[in-house]
């Protein structure tokens, strides 16, 4: 008997050629694991194939697929090793554990001005030093879809940082887009890019804009949060394959449904807030001073820094 092909791409599934398995990846079902996580009817219908060959597939993806464990001490010693960006304030970067921390999501949300942007800014600055100097030694991803991006801006910040500002400018890869799906499309296919330019950092500002924009209204809700919760998953995975760390913006929304202490709300109900690592709520003080909150971090307590935004960049 002829020996049985291995299954490693969703082309060696049976019953999925390559036709069908572009319609799966173009829904985000992209590899093994998620064909196994599927129910054989939304297979069938996702993929255009009859429900008993859909069954055959995500049983040889549930076969072809293994779960890896490991103890806790060797977990503990793994993070040892992970990067980080210092923020360029020490206060902040007590705060979040010592900078912004790769193979996770930093979110920081807030009102217009209050420092969101510069944050993302001054780290794509950082992530450019030395490791020995809070870097990570990498270039960064830059997805720009409010029209922020602003090079002279950054130029300020790498003279401070003593950096070549035309040189941290090179290593900046600009992305303006103008739809989700362009938003979308740049994170699914960054993977060359992540290799061949050496990013070690994403910086998403904002996540939530062009959903907000496109997505109007009750009836559409279910679509905007079902696609944004694959784009930040998506995210994540790049963070957890390559030792990025991801850095995102969010809107806000007043809820009027808090009648006291501070109605400010985050764009993306449960599913930002699941999948961010770290959640940062900023708001503006007086003349240069933000005040930035903990919101959420597995590892570090709730608690609050105040730091400055000059024209140099992020200080204390």
């Amino acid at each position: 008997m002829p020996k049985e092909k291995a299954i490693k791409e969703l082309e060696d599934l049976p019953g999925v050629g390559e036709t069908t398995a572009e319609k799966l990846r173009a829904a985000g079902i992209d590899s093994l694991e998620k064909v196994a996580t599927t129910p054989p009817h939304e297979l069938s219908e996702t993929a255009g194939i009859s429900l008993e060959n859909a069954k055959k597939a995500v049983q040889a993806a549930i076969d072809a697929t293994t779960i890896n464990f490991s103890t806790g001490d060797v977990i503990s010693e793994m993070r040892k090793n992970i990067g980080r960006i210092t923020t360029s304030s020490s206060a902040l970067d007590e705060l979040i554990g010592g900078g912004v921390e790769a193979n996770g999501i930093t979110e920081a949300y807030g009102r217009f001005a209050s420092g969101k942007s510069q944050i993302g800014f001054q780290l794509s600055v950082n992530v450019q030093l030395p490791k020995d100097k809070g870097g990570m030694d990498g270039n960064v991803l830059f997805v720009d879809t409010e029209g922020t991006f602003r090079p002279e801006r950054l130029e300020s910040m790498a003279e401070r940082a003593g950096l070549d500002p035309n040189e941290v400018l090179k290593n900046i890869v600009v992305v303006r887009a103008a739809t989700t799906a362009q938003q979308i499309l740049t994170i699914e296919r960054a993977d060359k890019l992540i290799v061949e330019r050496n990013i070690k950092l994403i910086v998403v500002d904002s996540i939530t804009s062009l959903f907000r924009s496109e997505f109007v209204g009750r009836g559409a809700l279910g679509e905007r949060q079902q696609k944004l919760n694959l784009h930040i998953h998506h995210l994540q995975t790049l963070a957890d394959k390559y030792g990025l760390a991801i850095y995102i913006t969010n809107q806000v929304m007043d809820n009027p449904g808090i009648m006291f202490g501070d109605p400010t709300t985050p764009i993306g109900g449960n599913v930002l807030a699941h999948a961010a690592t770290t959640r940062l709520y900023m708001r503006k003080s007086k003349e240069e001073k933000r005040i930035v909150r903990l919101v959420d971090s597995p590892n570090m307590p709730e608690g609050e820094c105040v730091i400055k935004i000059t024209a140099k960049g992020i200080t204390d």
